[in-house]
């Protein structure tokens, strides 16, 4: 059995990941569990360039396969905040329920034709001797009055899906890896993980 790191220490991103690679044979584990301790600086303009550089610093330490993820919020009225700075938006120690709250205040008179948002999720996989290869994945969405829903985390709660008339914390966790930006990008990465689990 094959070991698949995955290159982040949020744990809400590992679960989904975890439950999204059931059937490959494979070991999913933390950074942690790995037993790598590394603050990687995540300097890229774009989703893409920050999950390279997270998998492709980790691929210095281990001969696993590494699987790294950078996904954020992207709001239109906020011209694309709080996009690539999601996890430091605010303040990096700031809870996401008092993020959440500032971003629903500063969006209170704003009218639901004018709230669109999107999940946008880059995935990179890196392996010894093979290219990096990324995929993309988004869901597009609409920033909600308020915080509906404990099942996701983040930006889940204020995030709201047209079709289901609900938000994506509110979801049952299949459905939500079904439709999700991660889900989208994890299903492409997935072709590449059968390859690599060939060799």
């Amino acid at each position: 059995m094959k070991t698949i790191i995955v290159a982040t220490q949020n744990e809400g991103k590992v679960v989904e990941i975890k439950n999204m690679l059931m059937g490959l044979n494979v070991e999913v584990k933390t950074m942690l569990e790995a037993g790598i301790d590394l603050d990687i600086e995540e300097n890229g303009k774009t989703f893409v360039e920050n999950a390279c550089i997270k998998a492709e610093a980790l691929r210095l330490y281990t001969d696993a396969i590494i699987i790294a993820d950078d996904s954020g919020l992207e709001i239109d009225c906020l011209n694309k905040e709080p996009g690539v700075y999601s996890a430091r938006y605010l303040g990096k120690d700031t809870s996401y329920t008092v993020k959440n709250q500032i971003i629903l205040d500063r969006l209170k008179d704003v009218p639901k034709d004018q709230r669109g948002a999107r999940f946008v999720c880059a995935m990179a996989v890196a392996a010894p001797h093979s290219p990096t290869i990324t995929a993309v994945g988004t869901i597009e969405g609409y920033i909600g009055y308020e915080a509906k829903g404990s099942h996701g985390f983040g930006y889940d709660p204020i995030f709201f899906v047209e079709e289901f008339e609900t938000s994506t914390a509110d979801m049952p966790m299949d459905l939500k890896n079904k439709i999700s930006h991660r889900g989208k990008a994890l299903k492409q990465v997935k072709e590449t993980l059968k390859v690599l689990l060939e060799e």
